[in-house]
């Protein structure tokens, strides 16, 4: 017999009575609803006590409020309570349930350590105990559970060193311990899993090197270990690995060359390698990665020019290439349709010079096409269903340059979400062009040469939310209206010329509202590229290009927006695995 009421609506209490169904077999309640469907916990612990024939109980996101009682059916082949605010320890009888196949207790405020050795659970596929408050070590029985095929125990508190075990599963397909306090190096056994397709260790105190073994890993999917205490070199042999989509060694300790050489049969979506040490030049053969969507690059010490071919692949849609020694030209590919798909670009802190062609805001394509979505913030592939909530901010001070000219053409880029030009002393007038960013959110032109007056048809941008226009040489009329009505002092100080509110000084106008002014547009010689000199000066000086060219607004680290990716990865394989 089988009740599911899955996504039915109802709201309110569960009645009691669902306990006297005593014949029972499956009973299966979710809901999405944040205030929907409540259980109390006397109810809980009576619908345990009394539906003893039960196989099969999911009650996804109930509000039970409760601890977990003691009494199961010995049935039991499914327990799903996952954000149901179950709370205090696990008790010991949960592990002694031999027919218990799936087990999902995620999100919610358990407490203490795992027992440390059990006798049940032989029948184990799916233990899913993610996102509590549960301590101690991982005990090693649960990596030999023969029939395990997903484990996740990550946002925990679990911390020591996870142990080397024997084990006796050929079908563990995914394991998930990241956002705990785990130290020590990473054990061979779990390089040892033949089928494994998700290793994710991330956000811990990993120590040691990445051993070459992880290459022997032939169905690996994602291997994300960032924001960890590794070091040593990357093992040459990952580019090598047929199957892996995901690579994140970002915010470790790895130095040296990028030495590794990627196969033309790769399969590789994001490689992530932010914060490390790495040296020397951007590896050539990231030009066979055809599938990379996402690559990483920043805060290293990558010391090569401008790697323009980049553009030739044909799906890359976020590069930052941020603090490091790259220096020389920013030139453009002759390549058509090179940079099509990106949505951001961060080459700021770097030792460009020379310079920057308006062609290579001609080739950022998808900037230029407004989407069914573009009033959300949703991430530009369906594959990843992702929302950001951030902006990359972009600064420098101290050096002496000479730059020219806002482009007009970013004008053409309307589903530009925010345009950080800041720090860079251009000069000549805000062009009108810029009205066309309909979607634009953030607009920073502060501490440039840019003079003129703040052009009446920005007034239209109405979602405009951040606006900088700081220690310029602004003169005239500040627009009225919508957006312009929102923004305080600090958006203009620094411009003597300036008047009107916010800044207290008279404007001119009928009613004091501005009158609208026509600016000086720059000719088509004068827009076609932004010139700068300078004097580099070591690491640490120089010229640095403050561009932060965005399709969509990022988190705050990209180490938050990259484990939501890698959450997709993960999810897509504990699906895949429970269709088996």
């Amino acid at each position: 017999m089988l009740l599911d009421l899955s996504d039915s609506g109802f709201r309110g209490l569960i009645p009691a009575e669902i306990s006297h169904l005593s014949k029972l077999q499956a009973l299966r309640i979710w809901t999405v609803d944040p205030y929907g469907l409540r259980l109390g916990p006397y109810n809980f612990e009576l619908l345990l006590k009394n539906l003893m024939q039960l196989r099969e109980l999911y009650l996804d996101s109930v509000n039970i409020s409760s601890t977990i009682p003691l009494n199961f059916s010995s049935y039991l082949t499914t327990l799903w309570l996952p954000g149901t605010e179950l709370r205090e320890a696990l008790p010991e009888r949960v592990f002694d349930l031999s027919n218990l196949e799936t087990l999902s207790l995620s999100s919610n405020s358990l407490t203490g350590p795992i027992r440390s050795n059990v006798s049940g659970l032989k029948n184990l596929t799916y233990l899913h105990l993610s996102s509590n408050h549960l301590n101690g070590t991982i005990p090693s029985w649960i990596f030999s559970l023969p029939s395990l095929q997903y484990l996740d125990l990550s946002n925990n508190s679990f911390s020591g060193k996870i142990h080397e075990f024997k084990f006796n599963s050929k079908t563990l397909y995914s394991v998930v311990l990241k956002q705990n306090q785990l130290q020590g190096p990473i054990p061979k056994s779990l390089l040892d899993l033949q089928g494994l397709y998700a290793l994710s260790i991330s956000q811990n105190n990993l120590t040691g090197q990445l051993a070459s073994a992880v290459c022997n890993l032939k169905t690996l999917t994602v291997l994300d270990l960032g924001s960890n205490n590794l070091n040593g070199t990357i093992p040459q042999c990952l580019g090598e690995m047929n199957e892996l989509q995901v690579l994140d060694l970002n915010n470790n300790h790895l130095s040296g060359t990028i030495n590794t050489t990627f196969i033309t049969e790769n399969r590789l979506r994001i490689i992530n390698l932010y914060g490390n040490k790495l040296k020397e030049k951007v590896p050539p053969s990231l030009i066979n990665c055809r599938h990379l969507e996402f690559l990483d690059l920043g805060n290293n010490e990558l010391n090569d020019t401008f790697p323009s071919w980049l553009g030739g692949l044909p799906g890359l849609k976020i590069l930052s290439l941020r603090s490091n020694k790259l220096h020389g030209p920013i030139s453009a590919s002759r390549t058509n349709n090179s940079f099509a798909q990106i949505r951001v670009i961060d080459l700021s802190s770097n030792g460009f010079s020379g310079d920057l062609p308006v062609s290579l805001f001609e080739n950022f394509q998808a900037m230029k096409i407004i989407g069914e979505n573009s009033g959300t913030r949703e991430y530009i592939a369906d594959y990843y269903s992702v929302y950001y909530t951030n902006t990359l901010i972009v600064t420098t001070k101290g050096w002496d340059r000479q730059f020219f000219y806002v482009p007009s053409i970013i004008g053409d880029l309307v589903e530009l979400r925010a345009l950080n030009l800041s720090h860079n002393g251009l000069e000549g007038v805000i062009p009108t062009s810029l009205q066309c960013l309909s979607v634009l959110e953030s607009l920073d032109l502060s501490s440039n040469e840019i003079g003129g007056e703040i052009p009446q048809q920005l007034a239209s941008l109405t979602f405009l939310a951040v606006l900088n226009l700081s220690h310029n040489h602004l003169v005239g009329c500040i627009p009225k209206g919508k957006q312009f009505d929102t923004f305080d002092n600090s958006s203009y100080q620094g411009n003597d010329g300036l008047r009107g509110l916010p800044i207290s000084k008279d404007c001119g106008g009928e009613h004091g509202v501005p009158q609208a002014t026509t600016p000086v547009e720059l000719d088509d010689e004068e827009g076609d590229l932004i010139s700068w000199q300078a004097v580099l000066m070591g690491f640490g000086c120089g010229l640095v290009i403050g561009l932060s060219i965005i399709y969509i607004m990022l988190s705050t680290h990209y180490s938050v927006r990259f484990s939501r990716m890698v959450v997709k990865f993960e999810h897509r394989i504990a699906t895949r695995m429970k269709r088996y």
